[in-house]
C-alpha cells in the first residue's frame, strides 16, 4: 500500500497539460505523478525534463528509450518503474514479441548488438555504485555516438528519479503496468513488491 495516497487529477487545473505528456507516454496519468502533486511545480519541472530527454527529435528511438529505462530500473529494484518502462516502450513502438524476450536480450535475434551494450551500460549506469568503466564506454561508442550516449544516459537519469520517488513512496501499481510485469518480468522474479495490494 502506498505511503501516500494519490490525489484526484483535477486537484491542480493547471496540471492538466502536464499529465497530457504522460497520458501520450502511458495511456493514463500515474500515480507516482498524482501523489507528487502535492507540489506542482515538481510535476511542471518534471514534465519538461521527461520531454527534453524523450525528444521524438532525438537520435535515439523512443521506443528504445524506453528499453533503456526499464534496465535502468531493474539495476535499481523498482519494479514499479520496470513495469511502467515496459508499458512505454510498447506504446512507442517496441513489439510484445521483443518485450516477451527481454530476458534474454544478451542472446535474442531480436536485439541488435547496438542494443545489447547499450542495455548492458544502462544497468551499469543504473547500478549503485555505479558500474560504467572504460571497457563499456569502449563498446558503447563502437555502436553509438556522443550525441546517443548522452540521449541514453539521460533516460537512465530520467528513470534514476522515478526509481527512488516510487519505491521511497511504494507508489501503488496501476493495472496495465502490473498486466505487463506478470506477463514479461514475472518469468524472471518480478512480483511487484510493494506497489502491489
Amino acid at each position: 500500500m502506498a505511503h501516500l495516497k494519490p490525489l484526484p487529477a483535477e486537484t491542480h487545473p493547471q496540471l492538466a497539460k502536464d499529465f497530457k505528456i504522460f497520458e501520450e507516454i502511458l495511456g493514463f496519468v500515474p500515480n507516482s505523478l498524482l501523489t507528487m502533486q502535492r507540489r506542482p511545480k515538481m510535476v511542471e519541472a518534471f514534465g519538461v525534463l521527461t520531454k527534453a530527454v524523450m525528444d521524438p527529435e532525438g537520435e535515439v528511438d523512443l521506443g528504445f528509450k524506453r528499453l533503456i529505462a526499464h534496465f535502468a530500473s531493474r539495476a535499481a529494484g523498482c519494479q514499479y518503474c520496470e513495469a511502467h518502462s515496459l508499458i512505454a516502450a510498447n506504446i512507442h513502438g517496441v513489439s510484445q514479441e521483443k518485450l516477451d524476450a527481454i530476458w534474454d536480450y544478451q542472446t535474442s535475434p531480436l536485439y541488435s548488438d547496438a542494443e545489447r551494450v547499450a542495455l548492458d551500460y544502462a544497468m551499469a549506469a543504473g547500478s549503485v555504485p555505479n558500474a560504467v568503466d572504460e571497457e563499456l564506454m569502449v563498446r558503447m561508442k563502437t555502436h553509438w555516438s556522443e550525441n546517443q550516449i548522452v540521449e541514453i544516459l539521460g533516460a537512465v537519469c530520467l528513470y534514476g528519479f522515478l526509481n527512488r520517488w516510487n519505491d521511497s513512496m511504494a507508489t501503488d501499481l496501476e493495472e496495465p503496468p502490473k498486466q505487463m510485469g506478470e506477463r514479461v518480468l514475472a518469468k524472471g522474479g518480478w512480483t511487484g513488491g510493494k506497489h502491489t495490494s
